[in-house]
């Protein structure tokens, strides 16, 4: 398992896809599946900026990994959780329960001033200026313990600059991805 991590509107969801498609693997998105939601709730806590129970999101986890072993994904790619040190530790008692492991954490470092300026762009009902600064106050706080916990488990993480072309900030990733999965290659397609 891949994780991508960064501020909303770092690209971590087109980063995401793109690993996918190139490498065969499946992108999963919290993020997405929760927007798809049209549970009043859900919709409620999107729209404050606020994060969603972690018993729903383990919930949506749980179901999107069993769908992508159930399609004979050999790896997925997360973006997007987990989100608070909670969360983390329970990804890493999820992942020892069923015999998998966190191979590589992406970080996505993008200026607070470029994240404005793409989400302006995307326009989502929950990207209004006083939430999206909540948002990056929140991953600020949270972010940082969540790492701690994967890098007490000796998982790798890497620190990328998000800036610049989707190609140029994709082929960077990518470099990582395979240096991270090299020797996992043949395991993991059995």
């Amino acid at each position: 398992m891949i994780l991508l991590f960064g501020p909303t509107g770092a690209g971590k969801s087109m980063q995401g896809q793109m690993l996918a498609v190139r490498m065969g693997w499946k992108w999963l998105s919290t993020g997405e599946m929760l927007r798809a939601s049209d549970d009043p709730e859900v919709i409620r806590v999107l729209k404050s900026g606020e994060l969603v129970s972690d018993e729903l999101t383990y919930e949506v986890f749980d179901r999107a990994i069993r769908d992508a072993k159930a399609n004979n994904y050999p790896r997925t790619i997360v973006d997007g959780f987990p989100r608070t040190k909670e969360q983390a530790e329970w990804l890493a008692n999820y992942m020892d329960e069923n015999g998998e492991r966190i191979e590589l954490v992406v970080a996505l470092e993008v200026p607070e001033s470029e994240i404005m300026k793409r989400l302006e762009k995307r326009g989502r009902m929950e990207d209004t200026p006083d939430t999206i600064a909540k948002r990056m106050n929140i991953y600020r706080q949270k972010m940082y313990p969540v790492l701690g916990i994967f890098a007490e488990d000796g998982v790798r993480i890497v620190h990328l600059e998000g800036v610049g072309t989707a190609g140029e900030v994709h082929d960077k990733i990518y470099d990582e991805v395979v240096e991270a999965t090299e020797g996992n290659a043949t395991d993991q397609n059995a």
